[in-house]
């Protein structure tokens, strides 16, 4: 069911007044203990308890890759899947005890394989009488004790998201998720674990649910007007005493967000999208934070609080389930309470187990669904195209993607008065394993193409604000001066920029001479053999994402926006080839951008 305010903040007086009256009078048991031994020395009464972690599994169950409907493999031969952290987490508990460990998570659940997608759009959840979401299926039988709210959890909607919080067995926490009317919570903020010790006292451990600010801009259509996202610092300051003062022994943060300090999405909103050593920095009173968003694997990370000078230790567990981060903590009772002695994070690696039976069973019907609709036949192709070198040179199989886009926005602009201004469009290698055979195509090579839930709009640029997109994108090249050996595999992702944020534009021509600086790389710049006049207007069609600012791409989120479609980008690719049946690179891929150094081409 939905988070009801009223019940949860009675729930947390009342436990809260429990926790000041345990804290308040000893138990029975120590206080015994204490009268007898009443200045005679003795061993110190410590407590060990582990906290378990996964983020961004972006609803991979199986370490099955339905894009490719084989095992999934990659080139360090990681494994995904929950049904591989359900092993771990049975071996953690087996060795530690049930009663002393915790699980968690920290957001972006439920979007990102055809598996998720399935139960969100095709079987949806949401449907009367509808299926229980796998991903809630598999973390309630693992035995999740609270997870974090992701941007992706807000991606097929709110309805969507309310329905498989109402299937989790669990709560589901975002303390910087409010309600845009009253800014009361619209999530649980947190929640409240008891671990027992044989000396006494429980161990009150928090967590504490932050989600990223982002969502207001990535998912501006689900939630404007609903939801408000404040920034993750704000409302841990607001939280982390409250929790003190509450009895939490020990603290511990599952973040939505990165630990870097950057964002992506420039200076659109006043909050910092990857701020999780920023939390750890200024908030005191934290002991630990889980994080997640960025996708990269930090075992342990230490951060040291401005105010206290203490280590707050962080651990980001990679994607997908291919990691668990295991905190563990050493308590130690001094003077009526429990005190954090130490704490430590490392990572297991989800490739070191088995895939857990009892998953599998509970599961394999829902797979075997998916699987049949993936490989449902929707067209033929021509000939095979690959992106193995979309990030380097302009392939067939982008301009597939573009020309779909470009297409699709003519028509919907046909009739208006935009309908004579030239479209062009823009598009990433989202994955450079992607593929479309000879011969038969299915959904899942079309849907290969654009793994992510991006939707499309129209929006209205100049000539020269268009050349000023091109030469911020083209700072993904490393600069490589003439007469150097080039090598692709070092050729681009200059200064971390993923492959998803560097973009080609179709319907133009121009050259990126990766010999020169950032800023002064496009040469060229023309549109039907035209030089492109800086006044010219466009029509740029464009994902949302990018559109409302993800990548911090100039222009585009405050250029006008023509038009705009509810429905994704790798929807209309299927729909797509389903209407044309054949799919021809001659009819709408040409090779219009290279890399050249001092006008010689690279390759």
């Amino acid at each position: 069911m939905a988070f009801d305010r009223r019940t949860f903040l009675g729930t947390s007086a009342a436990t809260g007044a429990a926790v000041a009256l345990a804290g308040a009078t000893s138990s029975p048991a120590v206080a015994a203990e204490e009268a007898a031994g009443a200045g005679a020395a003795r061993a110190p009464r410590t407590y060990s308890f582990t906290v378990m972690g996964t983020t961004d599994l972006h609803g991979n169950v199986f370490n099955w890759d339905y894009f490719t409907d084989k095992e999934f493999d990659d080139k360090a031969h990681n494994d995904v899947g929950l049904a591989k952290i359900s092993t771990l987490v049975q071996q953690v508990r087996s060795e530690k005890g049930r009663c002393n460990t915790l699980l968690i998570d920290a957001g972006d659940t439920i979007q990102g394989t055809q598996l998720s997608y399935y139960y969100a759009k095709v079987d949806p959840i949401t449907a009367r009488r509808g299926p229980v979401h796998p991903m809630a299926q598999a973390m309630n039988a693992i035995g999740y004790d609270a997870a974090a709210l992701g941007n992706h959890e807000f991606n097929y909607g709110i309805p969507v998201l309310r329905k498989f919080e109402e299937q989790c067995h669990f709560p589901l926490l975002g303390a910087n998720a409010l309600d845009a009317k009253s800014l009361r919570p619209a999530f649980q903020p947190y929640s409240m674990h008891r671990l027992r010790t044989p000396h006494g006292r429980d161990v009150k451990v928090a967590v504490l649910g932050l989600t990223n600010p982002g969502i207001a801009i990535w998912d501006k259509a689900n939630v404007q007007g609903k939801m408000t996202f404040p920034g993750l610092e704000e409302q841990a300051a607001k939280y982390v005493p409250k929790l003190r003062s509450m009895g939490a022994d020990v603290v511990i943060v599952s973040a939505h967000s990165g630990s870097s300090g950057t964002s992506s999405y420039g200076d659109q909103l006043p909050y910092i999208e990857n701020a999780a050593g920023l939390v750890a920095e200024q908030v005191p009173g934290i002991d630990a934070i889980l994080v997640g968003h960025a996708h990269t694997e930090i075992p342990e990370y230490r951060v040291k609080n401005r105010a206290t000078g203490k280590e707050v230790v962080l651990s980001e567990p990679l994607k997908w389930g291919q990691r668990l981060t295991l905190f563990d903590f050493e308590l130690m009772w001094s003077k009526g309470c429990w005190s954090v002695a130490k704490v430590s994070a490392r990572v297991l690696n989800s490739n070191t187990a088995v895939e857990d039976p009892k998953i599998v069973r509970l599961l394999s019907d829902e797979h075997r669904k998916v699987v049949a609709y993936v490989n449902q036949v929707i067209g033929t192709s021509t000939q095979a195209m690959s992106s193995a070198e979309g990030p380097v040179k302009d392939v067939p199989i982008i301009d597939l993607i573009n020309h779909v886009q470009a297409e699709t926005v003519r028509g919907a602009l046909a009739g208006t008065e935009w309908a004579s201004l030239p479209v062009l469009s823009q598009a990433s290698c989202f994955s450079r394993t992607a593929s479309i055979p000879a011969g038969q195509v299915t959904i899942k090579d079309a849907a290969g193409l654009y793994p992510f839930e991006n939707t499309m709009e129209a929006r209205l640029l100049t000539g020269a604000q268009v050349k000023d997109y091109l030469e911020y994108s083209a700072r993904y090249f490393v600069r490589t001066a003439p007469g150097d050996v080039v090598d692709p595999a070092k050729l681009t992702n200059s200064e971390g920029v993923p492959d998803y944020n560097y973009d080609a534009v179709y319907g133009l021509t121009y050259d990126i001479d990766i010999a020169q600086p950032v800023g002064s790389r496009i040469t060229g710049l023309s549109f039907q053999g035209k030089a492109v006049d800086p006044q010219a207007r466009f029509v740029l069609a464009v994902n949302n994402y990018r559109a409302s600012g993800g990548g911090n791409f100039p222009h585009v989120p405050q250029a006008k926006q023509l038009w705009a479609n509810s429905d994704e980008i790798r929807n209309t690719i299927i729909q797509w080839v389903k209407a044309t049946g054949t799919v021809d690179p001659a009819q709408f891929a040409s090779v219009d951008w290279r890399l050249v150094r001092a006008g010689v081409p690279v390759f």
